[in-house]
């Protein structure tokens, strides 16, 4: 088999495999724009300063765990730190941008 023909192969094998799995595709983009979207909102809520899970949470109509889910994953990636307490809640505030 030549590498063109070889080429040619893999050309046909992926777009069938776009084709079976386009659903698959189009639902996971759809999760991934969502998702883009509500950490927008949780950016905007802490912009000001800090606050805790449930101000931000109310701040930006999103449930309190889906909250702390997504500040949680942006701190594990350094976009946003611990900036203190208040009571038993840990303040969030956006991380400091690096010049």
């Amino acid at each position: 088999m030549t590498s063109r023909e070889a080429a040619r192969q893999r050309t046909e094998r992926l777009k069938r495999l776009r084709g079976e799995h386009a659903g698959t595709v189009a639902h996971t983009q759809a999760l991934v724009k969502e998702q883009k979207a509500i950490r927008q909102k949780l950016c905007q809520v802490i912009r000001a300063a800090p606050k805790t899970i449930p101000d931000i949470a109310q701040a930006a109509g999103v449930p309190a765990d889906q909250a702390l889910w997504h500040m949680t994953a942006m701190k594990k990636y350094g976009l946003v730190v611990e900036a203190g307490q208040c009571g038993e809640y840990y303040l969030y505030g956006l991380a400091q941008e690096k010049h």
